[in-house]
């Protein structure tokens, strides 16, 4: 490519162009989200993995933040009345999960877009809420977007670091590493 500079200095050859990130924003607009959640008495804890993977098929490996996932307080106690004091969460296990399918304690809302074709401009569109927690279902949502927009991702890397499982809580926040292929 002729013709273009960088701090006009001129610029010659073959410009290779990447993936446009997702513009990153600051910790401040995920801090809301995140003590609304912390505040609602009927979440236990919430948490998500965060890593850059060693193989991508091919592709750059990049780091992301993966989908965040909810206990509630019911889900502690049936995991208690089933025997187990284990403060376990299998990050392979989806149905912790908020996205489409729903949640087993917090109900569902599923979607579809707007314009599924158009990937860039696409919005959901939701239907109907099922289940009993509307609000904490709310919080959670909202929570679980602005992770999943990937907006978040320097600021959950600088925080956490790479190669970690999260796991948050009002009492505190642990950082486990996290193993994956």
């Amino acid at each position: 490519m002729t013709g273009t500079n960088f701090l006009g200095i001129p610029v010659e050859g073959s410009i290779q162009q990447a993936d446009k990130r997702v513009p990153q924003k600051p910790l401040s607009e995920l801090e809301p989200l995140m003590r609304a959640v912390l505040d609602d008495s009927y979440i236990d804890s919430f948490g998500w993995t965060q890593y850059t993977p060693y193989f991508n098929d091919g592709d750059p490996c990049v780091f992301s933040v993966g989908e965040p996932w909810f206990r509630t307080v019911e889900d502690v106690k049936a995991q208690k009345d089933a025997g187990s004091d284990d403060d376990y969460y299998d990050e392979d296990d989806d149905s912790f999960t908020i996205g489409y399918g729903g949640h087993p304690t917090l109900g569902k809302q599923d979607w579809d877009y707007d314009n599924p074709r158009d990937w860039d401009n696409r919005r959901k569109i939701y239907k109907q809420y099922e289940g009993s927690h509307p609000t904490s279902f709310r919080v959670c949502a909202e929570l679980a977007d602005a992770i999943n927009s990937g907006a978040f991702e320097d600021v959950l890397l600088e925080a956490f670091g790479d190669h970690a499982k999260v796991t948050v809580r009002p009492s505190g926040i642990t950082v486990d590493t996290y193993e994956h292929d």
